[in-house]
């Protein structure tokens, strides 16, 4: 049985700027923590940015103490040295988290805005849409790099909730139901 609330933090990964969304729930409702993007200098070289990433990553984990860590998984586009930055930047947050011990779980954008809209190919404006209207919220933030991070993060809340397992397949429901013998009544 899962604990009964869980705080998420949720983190869209990027070497201009970082979206971060925290939110605290339980079965049935959502909390909003905080929701930024932390704008990264330009006139500081990639290394600089890359440990700014990490100290805000680290302060985050230490002021809200999450349970979980949620990071949306690089786009494959088409310019290998942006893809190669953007995975720095989700390494060194994955390396702030995994410091503290805490369970990360990686989505793909296609992923987190199915998961919040029904869509996978929603508009970054319909993801904040949905967002607004799930938690109440009624200012846009700076960056839609922060919706993002908090789409992220109720993407993995509702994988949590989700009755089957994320992880592996079955084969049919007679397979479903030898794997899970607690859940047939």
């Amino acid at each position: 049985m899962q604990q009964s609330s869980k705080i998420i933090l949720g983190i869209d990964p990027g070497t201009i700027i970082m979206g971060y969304g925290v939110i605290v729930c339980d079965q049935r409702k959502i909390q909003l923590l905080e929701m930024q993007g932390l704008k990264l200098p330009s006139r500081k070289s990639n290394y600089e940015r890359l440990s700014l990433v990490y100290q805000r990553v680290n302060e985050l984990i230490q002021l809200y103490k999450p349970t979980e860590f949620a990071i949306e998984a690089p786009f494959f586009g088409k310019n290998v040295q942006s893809m190669l930055k953007l995975g720095r930047a989700q390494g060194v947050a994955i390396a702030a988290a995994m410091h503290y011990n805490l369970p990360i779980t990686e989505y793909s954008p296609k992923k987190v805005k199915q998961a919040v809209t029904g869509n996978g190919n929603a508009s970054k404006e319909q993801v904040w849409k949905m967002l607004q209207q799930t938690l109440k919220l009624k200012e846009l933030p700076d960056y839609f790099d922060a919706t993002d991070a908090l789409a992220v993060a109720i993407c993995h809340h509702y994988q949590l909730l989700s009755p089957v397992p994320t992880s592996g397949s079955f084969k049919g429901w007679d397979d479903f139901i030898k794997k899970n013998p607690q859940r047939v009544k």
